[in-house]
């Protein structure tokens, strides 16, 4: 019998029978030492096995009839599973100088991560644990890789994943659990010995939630492999739940932000969106974003336009255009309330308001913008900073562009690498956004998606400020703005420049008439001037309101003896909330008469979208409804498919009502008792308040107040 005593006093070999030469020779020649713990594993046996795996298997494999304790191998075998893991994440680029990255050994310097793992013990004793490897990065400081290693590939999962102590999986999904009630956390199970026989599962735990899943790449095969930090954060940033939670995560900083801005600041309504766009512009200096924080309140400002500068200095376009982007900065670069805070504002912020909002802007938003390149972020803060806007919003006629709408666009059309894409009012750029976004999927190449950026994006803002804006959200995705204009689209000068670039499809939200008065500015004579302005053959798409259909008017007329109706889809009737404007969308043949195409319209009844209204935040997806049922419309309308209620053809004139329920047949298969009760309730109040609901009233039912 041979057996190897390694206990807390001694490693004493016995005498060697028949035994591997390299084995025989370390185990002879290593005198009694402490117990091999983590901390005595270089000296003695453990540091010679730990040099030659090779001989630690041997012992393994020839010692093993009688263990008496053989824990301090163990360990030793873990670290090597260790280095290899190590070895693996260097080549990755994870310890390169100056990345952001932040790699942790068995131990945090995070005091967020110290408390959750302060119970975190794998023997549930209440102790605090820590996985072999936990890495943290400054791009996103609510991102965690964390790492667990076993040597042996039988313990790499359990069958219930529930024996956190003996199974790498297990192990590592429990302090994911924990580390997930704050962070989103891609879990990495390890196990084997040799670079060859290395397995590794991938797993999401998204912020928030108890479950997890395994990571899958955009064709939706698990990943097996260990890959580089930006790798994995591409990844796990296009899971469903973490964009919905990072969504809602900007959503809440927007509104955070401009308490900040409005309470301290004292920025101006419509100054405070050209302040985020231009710090997400300067913090794309690698320069500024490296010293903003050094800098003094006398000089960021300065250092914050000259930023901007540099960064329009890199695009390819004219200086007199430069120079129309960089104007609507300069108010907040001489704004006294972001220079040197007064006595009282010192207090709070003593190195300044204006740095405390760059910082934030960092930290909240630039990891957004880095990642969800089709998400209209200066948009969204346009919109949140704009319901404190004093007076009737509708009013002002601004009534921006909902993400799920701009993306419906991108669908309708079915823009592709070959199209080039016109907005005659850009506004802050959501729809060339999508489009740009729904292009780049489809091209193959590199010399493709520049051609995307630089040449096939067109369009034009009248307002200086939102052309500014649109420019800026065009250079954080990486150019685009080279065919962006500042002026009216009424404009002969650029409307002729526009033409000479052929553009295919059209795209638009117009400004919606403030009054009875505007006949000249009505919203259909904006889509003519779009359709005018595409190719023979071309696809306009807008989004107008409904009574611009139903009512007759002498533009419908002009639209259909020089472009063909080919469909109009009726809206949810609170699309913009919280702006009350009921819309639809239509699509028109540019250049091609309606009565001579002799083709039916297609009518869709698209009313309900899934998305819910709520207090805070707006409507939201909140059932997860959407992709299901956008796919559907995006089939039914690209088929000319007919189902009863829901779509229908007809031919029209413009003395027709342009709208789907002047033409749809009633599924009454569909009507319930409560859909019945509903209406005859709503029907009732109508008249009993001499034929009009208030807007206060219909908000009373929304979901989630």
């Amino acid at each position: 019998m041979h057996t190897i005593f390694v206990s807390a006093h001694s490693c004493t070999a016995a005498p060697f029978v028949q035994t591997n030469h390299h084995a025989k020779s370390v185990l002879r020649n290593t005198r009694p030492q402490p117990c091999l713990t983590q901390a005595t594993a270089k000296d003695g046996f453990g540091r010679e096995l730990f040099r030659h795996p090779a001989i630690f298997v041997d012992c393994f494999r020839l010692y093993s009839t009688n263990i008496v304790d053989l824990c301090g191998a163990w360990i030793m075998a873990e670290r090597i599973t260790e280095n290899l893991v190590r070895d693996q994440l260097r080549k990755l680029g994870y310890y390169d100088q100056d990345n952001g990255i932040s790699v942790e050994e068995q131990k945090s310097e995070i005091a967020r991560i110290k408390t959750l793992l302060s119970k975190a013990s794998k023997n549930e004793k209440g102790n605090k644990g820590y996985p072999e490897f936990i890495i943290s990065n400054t791009k996103d400081t609510n991102f965690l890789i964390v790492f667990e290693c076993k040597p042996d590939v039988k313990k790499h999962e359990s069958q219930c994943r529930d024996k956190t102590v003996d199974f790498a999986v297990d192990g590592v999904l429990h302090y994911a659990k924990h580390l997930s009630k704050q962070y989103t956390v891609l879990a990495v199970a390890v196990s084997g010995t040799t670079k060859s026989s290395l397995k590794i599962s991938n797993f999401l735990c998204p912020c928030g939630s108890t479950s997890y899943k395994d990571l899958v790449n955009e064709s939706g095969v698990i990943v097996e492999t260990l890959i580089s930090f930006d790798d994995y954060y591409r990844l796990v940033s296009f899971d469903p739940e973490v964009e919905k939670k990072r969504h809602t995560d900007l959503l809440a900083f927007s509104r955070e932000l401009h308490e900040l801005i409005w309470a301290k600041a004292k920025v101006s309504e419509e100054d405070k969106p050209l302040l985020v766009s231009g710090t997400l512009i300067a913090l794309m200096n690698d320069a500024f974003m490296k010293t903003f924080n050094s800098l003094s309140p006398e000089d960021i400002q300065d250092a914050w336009m000259g930023a901007i500068k540099k960064e329009l200095d890199k695009a390819d376009i004219p200086q007199g255009k430069k120079d129309t982007m960089l104007q609507p900065y300069s108010n907040i670069a001489v704004h006294p309330n972001l220079a040197k805070p007064d006595t009282k504002l010192a207090k709070e912020y003593p190195d300044g308001v204006f740095k405390e909002i760059i910082s934030r802007i960092n930290n909240n938003v630039w990891p957004f913008i880095s990642i969800y390149h089709d998400f209209d972020v200066v948009g969204q803060f346009y919109g949140e900073f704009l319901k404190y806007t004093a007076g009737d919003k509708k009013a002002l006629g601004i009534v921006l562009t909902p993400r799920h709408v701009a993306e419906l666009f991108s669908l309708i059309t079915n823009v592709s690498p070959k199209d080039k894409v016109l907005d005659i009012c850009a506004g802050t750029g959501g729809f060339l956004i999508s489009a740009m976004q729904h292009m780049l999927k489809t091209a193959i190449t590199d010399a493709e998606r520049t051609d995307i950026k630089k040449n096939r994006l067109i369009g034009i803002e009248n307002s200086p400020k939102m052309f500014a804006l649109a420019a800026s959200n065009m250079i954080l995705r990486g150019d685009g703005k080279a065919n962006l204009h500042q002026g009216s689209c009424f404009d002969d000068a650029i409307i002729k420049s526009v033409r000479k670039l052929k553009p295919n499809v059209g795209m638009l939200n117009p400004p919606y008439a403030q009054s009875k008065s505007d006949s000249e500015l009505h919203e259909l004579y904006f889509v003519k001037h779009m359709l005018d302005t595409l190719e023979v053959g071309g696809t306009g798409v807008a989004v107008i309101p409904v009574n611009c259909v139903i009512s007759p008017h002498k533009a419908k007329e002009e639209l259909l003896k020089h472009h063909t109706l080919k469909a109009v889809m009726s809206m949810p009737s609170e699309l913009f909330y919280p702006v009350g404007i009921v819309t639809c969308i239509v699509v028109f043949e540019a250049h091609k008469p309606h009565a001579k195409t002799g083709k039916k319209t297609w009518f869709g009844y698209w009313r309900d979208d899934g998305f819910i209204k709520t207090k805070h935040m707006g409507r939201i997806d909140g059932n997860g409804a959407w992709a299901a049922i956008r796919d559907r419309w995006i089939e039914s309308y690209l088929n000319n498919e007919v189902h009863a209620g829901e779509s229908v053809t007809a031919k029209v004139t413009a003395e027709d009502e342009w709208v789907a329920e002047a033409y749809l047949e009633t599924d009454y298969s569909k009507i319930t008792q409560a859909d019945f009760e509903s209406e005859v309730r709503k029907y009732a109040i109508y008249k009993l308040l001499g034929g009009s609901i208030s807007e206060d009233q219909e908000n009373d039912n929304a979901d989630g107040e």
